[in-house]
């Protein structure tokens, strides 16, 4: 968060690492020189008030942050008129880093078909990381692409219509958001860090399936799927913390029978092989 300026979140992980229990104590030492090192650096982007309440970073007459960034890009493409360009060429270069989804983000202000062609070719014509797919896509919506497009999504071909395409967590059917609460519901009082850590994971996976198989069954709100992607949701998390397999408890504590169990073993696998390609995309 701090390479990539991000220093608003980064305030908000901070202060909730704080309120959660049973860490070492060095580490909220730690936390809290940083988050007072960060507030004192950076008070634009403080975005708690003394009172807890969110304060305003702007104020009212200012252009929003996409208008900003409009401008900006306006300007160095004045000053470059090959700036798009090279734009796509940063987007797409290989070993992908954050500077690949920077150059995104500042593709989403230009104007032209080609940017669009060229977005829609890499697409099609590579095996790109899946979360990587999305960025693509969200970029593609942002700039107003209309219609769908056909592309490899993990094993399977999928068509994904760009205009419905989710720009934020929220934009995403009311069922997706069923699946953390029910982790939310074993975990949000007595295991808080686990809580977090779900809901991070279950946004980048949910991410990466859009448009899959997978995806539309989650999306169909029957109630024994919500529960088996929340029992292998908190399976996989709980592993990634403690390095401890306690299958039969998860599993009984989401009401996944034994009838249920091949279905939850596959959407254990499905997650575990996302996880263990890598996320951060």
């Amino acid at each position: 968060m701090l390479e990539n300026e991000r220093y608003g979140e980064a305030m908000d992980l901070l202060r909730f690492l704080l309120q959660c229990q049973g860490q070492d104590e060095r580490h909220y030492d730690e936390w809290q020189a940083l988050l007072e090192w960060l507030e004192a650096a950076f008070p634009e982007h403080n975005r708690s008030g003394t009172d807890g309440e969110y304060t305003r970073d702007t104020e009212e007459d200012e252009p929003s942050e996409d208008e900003m960034k409009r401008r900006n890009v306006q300007a160095k493409l004045a000053e470059d008129r090959f700036y798009a360009d090279k734009l796509l060429q940063t987007a797409m270069q290989e070993p992908f880093s954050e500077h690949n989804i920077l150059a995104l983000e500042q593709l989403s202000f230009f104007e032209g078909a080609a940017i669009d062609e060229s977005l829609v070719q890499w697409l099609q014509s590579r095996s790109l990381h899946p979360l990587l797919q999305f960025r693509v896509l969200q970029t593609l919506r942002k700039r107003g692409m209309q219609g769908s497009i056909e592309l490899i999504r993990g094993q399977e071909r999928a068509r994904v219509d760009v205009e419905t395409v989710p720009l934020s967590p929220d934009e995403f059917p009311p069922q997706v958001g069923l699946i953390t609460e029910r982790v939310a519901g074993q975990t949000e009082v007595q295991e808080p860090t686990l809580f977090y850590f779900a809901q991070e994971l279950w946004t980048q996976f949910i991410m990466a399936i859009y448009g899959t198989e997978d995806y539309y069954s989650i999306i169909d709100e029957n109630d024994e799927t919500i529960d088996i992607w929340a029992a292998s949701l908190h399976q996989i998390v709980s592993e990634s913390l403690t390095g401890s397999r306690n299958e039969e408890e998860i599993r009984h504590m989401y009401g996944v029978t034994d009838t249920m169990r091949f279905c939850f073993e596959q959407a254990y696998r499905t997650m575990k092989q996302f996880v263990t390609a890598g996320t951060n995309v």
